[in-house]
């Protein structure tokens, strides 16, 4: 990793222990440019990871906790009357930052749920018919419960899919808990992250990824990966053009984190669990089968053969 990205993994992962490989993962999407969805049990620091990378980064951050009062307009923001100006005055709404942590999504209502397509596909917000880009660099990272499931909305396949990938952080290891034990005794890990990068640097960094060389053997083996997942006789929906594209970026990101100019089949071996988790719909058949995403990701892996690159 270049010192950039090395200071911010340095930073996140003073509140963040035990997680090295969240971290990067975390980081390899802000440079892919793509959006997080964390599906964990409460309490195992989703908060403390979102907040830790706005400071890092020196960006902008805001907090929706979703539930069934939200409207969209808490997302996207209103117009409402101003008496001094006498005209209709735009107020934004949490959307209007750099990282927007949308906490439990799956609590509140699919037209509350709705409000974020446009943001996380375009960067922009449309209110009263007028569009309005929101700051740059601009990702949300949102959290699913996945126990407790009363009163909650299942976020649908069109929002999932915008989603760049899945992670869950899960419990720290015995030493990791054990120091954040005696860690949060004393001071918040928080206020001792150091801000050592800025919106300039992620968007230089996003630049340089998109540059990355990917061999047309490398598109093919992106491409039949993802046709196995449509073809597959336990998923009843696999991964769309829209997530090809994310497990390119992805690709790309993982290579240049890796100080590469150049994309190897194992960049996509790498990413492809994360991007391609909360995308497949199995059907009835796997599940009565005791079949998991995760397992028949695994084994598409193995049935589909890595192309041999040389540079």
């Amino acid at each position: 990793m270049n010192k950039i990205l090395t200071a911010i993994h340095r930073e996140a992962g003073k509140a963040i222990l035990g997680k090295d490989d969240i971290i990067r993962k975390v980081l390899t999407v802000t440079v892919a440019g793509g959006h997080i969805l964390l599906e964990d049990i409460p309490g195992v620091g989703k908060t403390t990871l979102a907040l830790a990378f706005s400071k890092a980064m020196s960006l902008k951050f805001n907090r929706v906790q979703f539930t069934p009062d939200v409207v969209p307009s808490d997302i996207t923001g209103f117009t409402v009357y101003s008496k001094e100006s006498g005209k209709m005055v735009y107020r934004p709404g949490a959307a209007a930052c750099n990282i927007l942590l949308a906490d439990e999504i799956n609590r509140t209502s699919s037209k509350t749920q709705s409000s974020l397509l446009e943001v996380m596909q375009e960067g922009s917000i449309t209110v009263d018919g007028v569009t309005r880009k929101v700051p740059e660099p601009f990702i949300v990272i949102a959290t699913q419960n996945p126990i407790g499931t009363a009163g909650t909305q299942m976020l649908p396949e069109a929002q999932l899919d915008r989603f760049m990938i899945q992670l869950s952080i899960g419990y720290p290891d015995a030493d990791a808990e054990i120091r954040i034990l005696k860690d949060r005794r004393q001071t918040d890990p928080l206020e001792t992250i150091q801000p050592v990068a800025n919106a300039a640097h992620i968007l230089a960094m996003r630049k340089l990824a998109r540059e990355v060389y990917i061999d047309d053997k490398i598109y093919r083996y992106v491409r039949d990966l993802c046709d196995k997942t449509r073809n597959h006789p336990l998923i009843r929906l696999g991964i769309s053009p829209r997530g090809a594209l994310a497990l390119c970026a992805m690709a790309q990101s993982w290579a240049y984190m890796q100080d590469r100019d150049y994309v190897i089949p194992q960049d996509v071996i790498d990413v492809f669990p994360d991007v391609a988790v909360h995308r497949l719909m199995l059907s009835s058949k796997a599940h009565v089968q005791n079949e998991t995403a995760q397992t028949l990701i695994r084994q598409i892996l193995d049935q589909v053969s890595k192309p041999d690159v040389t540079r």
